[in-house]
């Protein structure tokens, strides 16, 4: 929301200065997002009187011009606008001086030879509209030496505040200023709308064509003619206050309904009277109907939207943009002004749909005062007489404004019991009344009516909060929370947060970037990762291709790891920690750690090196990104069991389950299906661990919080190597683990070394070789000792796998 400061002191009483304003809008929540002080900017910049302009020895183009700056002797100046005169008055930087629309400080300088002590500018150079084919050509009153900014109007600092959406009267100049005066920073001054007598009924009528319930659509729409203008250009005050806040001036009645948009918070739209056929009719719109709009483009709706039309059709997409066929222009004379009501979510469902951001539907699906919708008519009416002429009829109003009022019980003590702010009561009154709600009762409770352009206020929470806001919440004092019980405090943390930040730590420690994706994916996106549930897809969805929650994290992160390949940054590896959804119920949102290798990137290092590297990622180096976390969240891994196969996105044959047991799935690992790469529009290799941190089971209880005792062996420890030929179907796993079984008091690591299947092993056989690591704790092994173990680990594998040992 923008405004200038002259036309907040329309609405405010104020002495006070620029700093303090926008201190005191941060601090009752609007957020001061830019001040563009276009004093302070062009301060440098003075008026000008070319004296004389000649010829450049040296050049065809230039002019050496003696300039008089209003300040000592004439300076001379090398120019090449092609306008540079004796004579004319213009805009002057001396040296030193930064130029905004070139980026530039000028020096002073020699220019074919010629020295230059300044510059002679256009309206681009100073970063403003205009014709910039030559320099500034400013009337002969100006004076010379004076500021430009100054002289020109430009010194009212416009001011840019973010209004969050539930503060739809903060939309306007006006309740801008009713806020600041409740700050107490001045008095409010915004006039009464005064009503103007209309001659003669309207002879347009309004027809509201809904079905029985569709009325909520357009509760109210109030209509006016006026007679006899003469349409033309605004007045230079009017132009100069929508060109401070981005809006281009069009013509008097368009810049009147674009002024009170923002002076009020109210839109307003004019229809060409003369081009308008029969009566005004209020409707859904039909399917295939086509309006082409003033932004020239043309729009095919539907019945969901709706629109204003007349026997010719519609004329008009309501409460976003009028239609070019009906728009005032300098041919105007018979005006129609419209103020209505729409129906917020209708509004905004629009305009997504069809992709139209105007300031009418910023304002509407945010909700538009409705008390406002008669005395809108009457503001535009009075400026459409002041600057147009003209004769208006009666105000026709169809429907009827909705009462928005609402009284809330407020017990006083609420203001302490949910803020810690220790205020008087009588001084709370005074904030509520100066925001414009109604607060009567003495007791320890009040009756608060809430203004009709508050509807963000529902409960006593919501005053409370107001009262906050305006008084300042460094007024609250700080105590500290009480400890519940005495000694030890304890976690603050739960064990999923603490396992979620874990998370984030480790694989930043291994080469990982984390990506924050977003939270919603497309409707096919969803259901190529297992999702898709009705439940999931979102009522009011930001865009088309974010309508369902997410029901895994890989979507995002594959396409922002393709986007950077599609950039020149092919190895990446990225992670993220956030929730997926499988349902709409609390235990169906859990939280994910994913983490996505592509290219070369590996956890050893990312592309060639005259040592090695440049190989593609796999599903080993998932393997190790997903056991990597389960080992730092203190995990036993040797519990895991690695099933062959992912689920329906992950590639068949290159990819595995994590599981304790078939009921607790904890994540998978591997290669991405190629269908789902090309569904995606992203090219591989793609290697992706995912583990589900609600499912890891918890840390079991220890008595004590100290680390045990580190044992370390005296005893040297010693290594055997096993080779099992055994079926090819047999996991190497189950080799380990029957491997383990046999002797777990000595047996303290177990390596896979070797998988050979070829000549010398029978057809449907494999060889898988093993070296296993013996640390003695107590004495030396003896030879027999060591064979004795040996042969019950061989016997141990035969049994569990019916392998034999390799000859």
């Amino acid at each position: 929301m923008k405004f200038s400061l002259s036309w907040l002191k329309d609405h405010l009483a104020t002495d006070a200065s620029l700093d303090e304003i926008l201190d005191a809008l941060n601090r009752i929540g609007l957020e001061v997002e830019d001040v563009e002080d276009k004093a302070k900017e062009l301060a440098a910049f003075r008026i000008a009187h070319i004296l004389t302009a000649e010829q450049h020895p040296n050049a065809d183009r230039l002019r050496v011009c003696s300039v008089d700056t209003g300040e000592g002797a004439p300076v001379q100046i090398v120019c090449g606008a092609p306008n540079a005169r004796a004579g004319l008055k213009t805009v002057f930087a001396p040296p030193g001086t930064h130029i905004p629309g070139k980026d530039i400080t000028i020096a002073v300088g020699a220019i074919r030879g010629v020295e230059s002590r300044g510059m002679m500018c256009s309206p681009e150079e100073l970063d403003l509209p205009g014709d910039s084919s030559g320099i500034f050509e400013l009337p002969d009153d100006a004076p010379v030496g004076a500021s430009y900014a100054a002289w020109a109007g430009l010194d009212d600092p416009v001011i840019d505040v973010a209004v969050t959406p539930n503060r739809p009267d903060a939309l306007g100049v006006a309740g801008i200023a009713r806020d600041l005066a409740a700050a107490g920073l001045g008095s409010l001054i915004t006039p009464d709308v005064a009503p103007v007598a209309g001659e003669g009924e309207n002879p347009v009528r309004v027809i509201r064509d809904f079905a029985p319930g569709d009325e909520r659509l357009n509760p109210a729409f109030a209509l006016r003619l006026v007679r006899g203008v003469k349409n033309g250009p605004s007045p230079e005050w009017l132009q100069k206050r929508l060109t401070a806040i981005g809006l281009r001036p069009i013509n008097a009645l368009v810049d009147i309904t674009n002024y009170i948009t923002f002076d009020r918070g109210r839109p307003l739209h004019v229809f060409d009277a003369a081009k308008v056929k029969g009566d005004l009719v209020v409707r859904r719109a039909r399917a295939g109907e086509e309006l082409l709009a003033l932004d020239g483009k043309t729009y095919r709706l539907d019945e969901g939207n709706v629109v204003i039309a007349d026997d010719n059709g519609p004329e008009s997409l309501a409460g976003i943009m009028g239609g070019e066929h009906s728009g005032c222009d300098e041919n105007t004379t018979d005006v129609l002004i419209e103020s209505a009501l729409w129906d917020a979510f209708t509004i905004a469902r629009t305009g997504r749909d069809l992709g139209i951001i105007t300031d009418a539907r910023y304002r509407f699906e945010r909700g538009v005062d409705p008390a406002l919708t008669v005395p809108g008519v009457e503001l535009a009416t009075r400026l459409v007489l002041d600057l147009c002429g003209g004769t208006p009829s009666e105000v026709t109003l169809a429907g009827a404004v909705p009462d928005a009022e609402r009284t809330i019980a407020l017990p006083w003590a609420e203001v302490k019991r949910l803020t810690g702010l220790d205020i008087a009561r009588d001084d709370a009154r005074a904030i509520l009344q100066a925001l414009g709600f109604v607060v009567t009762g003495d007791g320890d409770t009040a009756d608060v009516v809430r203004p009709s352009w508050r509807p963000d206020v529902e409960g006593k929470a919501d005053l409370v909060e107001e009262v906050l806001r305006i008084a300042g919440i460094d007024n609250v004092t700080s105590t500290p929370l009480p400890r519940i019980e005495p000694g030890i405090t304890k976690p603050v943390l739960t064990l999923l947060q603490r396992r979620t930040r874990l998370a984030r730590r480790l694989y930043a420690s291994r080469g990982l970037v984390e990506a924050v994706t977003w939270s919603f994916v497309s409707k096919a996106e969803a259901e190529l990762f297992g999702g898709g549930d009705a439940r999931l897809a979102l009522a009011n969805p930001i865009a088309a291709d974010l309508s369902d929650m997410r029901p895994s994290l890989l979507p995002g992160l594959i396409r922002a790891a393709q986007r950077n390949a599609d950039r020149g940054f092919g190895d990446v590896a990225l992670f993220e920690v956030g929730q997926v959804f499988a349902d709409d119920t609390p235990e169906g949102q859990t939280t994910s750690a994913v983490a996505l290798r592509r290219g070369s990137a590996r956890a050893e290092g990312v592309g060639k090196h005259w040592d090695g590297g440049g190989e593609d990622v796999g599903m080993f180096d998932a393997k190790a990104d997903a056991f990597a976390l389960l080992t730092a969240l203190g995990i036993a891994t040797a519990g895991v069991q690695v099933v062959p196969g992912g689920p329906a996105w992950y590639h068949p044959g290159r990819s595995a389950t994590l599981q304790f047991g078939p009921k607790t799935i904890i994540g998978a690992f591997g290669e991405l299906h190629p269908k789902v790469l090309q569904a995606l529009d992203a090219k591989g290799p793609l290697a992706v661990a995912e583990i589900v941190l609600d499912r890891l089971p918890a840390p079991k209880e220890r008595p004590t919080k100290a680390r045990p005792k580190l044992v370390l062996s005296d005893f040297q420890p010693l290594s055997r190597d096993f080779a099992f030929v055994v079926d090819a179907d047999v996991a190497a796993g189950d080799i380990i683990k029957a491997i383990q079984g046999a002797e777990r008091a000595l047996i303290s690591d177990i390596r896979v070394f070797d998988i050979y299947e070829g000549p010398g092993i029978e057809a449907g056989r494999k060889s898988v070789a093993t070296a296993v690591t013996l640390q003695p704790a107590s004495k030396t092994l003896t030879e027999p000792e060591i064979e004795a173990i040996s042969q019950r680990i061989v016997e141990a594998v035969a049994k569990k796998t019916g392998a034999t040992l390799r000859g």
